[in-house]
């Protein structure tokens, strides 16, 4: 019977941890960090996220600052803003809510966004500074991810990782901080032959890619650390990550469970890389 990962728990720790350290930086500097989050158009799951951001950002003593945009916005109108909120000295750091309306591209936001200011660490030159392993900041989702196997004591050294899913968001990323902490780590997606040899053989599997129920109980090596970034309905409508939790609970050491697992994490690094965004701008160290 594997040990849950709480990561609701965890998120908080990290949260209030942002929250002294914000306190501390105000009195110091004199700064406020402030974050800018767009949404353009009206993605119920999306103003969902936002919402829960501009909460996070109130309880870390942050400023919040939220531009909702029409459907209809076009491409210059949208990075016309991000220059706007680039040269703004009140925010550090600038999120665009994706994904975006098919008209948009997303990637060439992305890369009007300033480097100092992207808390999302999408940025082509972020990215760059992440695969050499000297970076500002980390993609909010995969380093909750670290979080989550760091809170439980798990050493990620000389460890076989497997990482199903290759999104730029998640699955490269998380292949490579395991790597930057020698992990022997193989990354799985679609065209993958023998997916379920290549789970079995993982010390730690790391489930992202958005498919409800993909890795099953057999697919796990006995003891095994599973951790589920995916967030999908079952076909009753009720929420349920990537693994089949029911499945994979008794077979593995630790798991994590949807919801409530990596899911707060991501807002709670969120808060932590717009606090270090702040402290750059105010010439300090991370």
């Amino acid at each position: 019977m594997a040990a849950l990962i709480n990561g609701k728990e965890i998120a908080q720790r990290v949260r209030e941890s942002v929250r002294a350290e914000t306190e501390d930086f105000k009195a110091r500097t004199g700064v406020t960090p402030g974050l800018a989050v767009i949404l353009v158009g009206d993605d119920p799951a999306s103003k969902i996220y936002v919402g829960n951001k501009k909460k996070a950002c109130i309880e870390a003593g942050f400023n919040s600052f939220e531009h909702i945009l029409p459907a209809s916005t076009t491409q210059e109108e949208l990075i016309r803003l991000v220059e706007r909120l680039n040269a703004d000295p009140s925010v550090h750091g600038i999120l665009c809510q994706l994904p975006l309306p098919k008209h948009l591209s997303s990637r060439d936001v992305i890369a009007a966004i300033s480097p100092k200011k992207d808390v999302d660490a999408f940025h082509p030159q972020n990215v760059g500074k992440i695969m050499i392993g000297d970076y500002d900041f980390l993609p909010c989702t995969p380093a909750g991810v670290m979080e989550l196997i760091h809170s439980a004591g798990i050493s990620v050294e000389g460890k076989r990782c497997t990482v199903v899913g290759r999104s730029d968001i998640v699955g490269k990323p998380m292949a490579m901080l395991l790597l930057h902490e020698n992990g022997t780590v193989t990354v799985c997606h679609s065209r993958t032959k023998n997916l379920a040899e290549e789970c079995r053989s993982a010390d730690i599997l790391v489930a992202a890619v958005g498919k409800a129920k993909l890795i099953t109980g057999d697919m796990i090596k006995e003891g095994a650390v599973v951790i589920d970034v995916g967030m999908n309905r079952d076909e009753n409508g009720k929420l349920c990550g990537d693994v089949d939790f029911a499945t994979a609970e008794p077979k593995a050491s630790y798991i994590t469970p949807v919801p409530g697992g990596v899911g707060p994490m991501t807002v709670a690094m969120l808060m932590k890389n717009t606090l270090t965004a702040a402290k750059l701008f105010a010439g300090e160290e991370k």
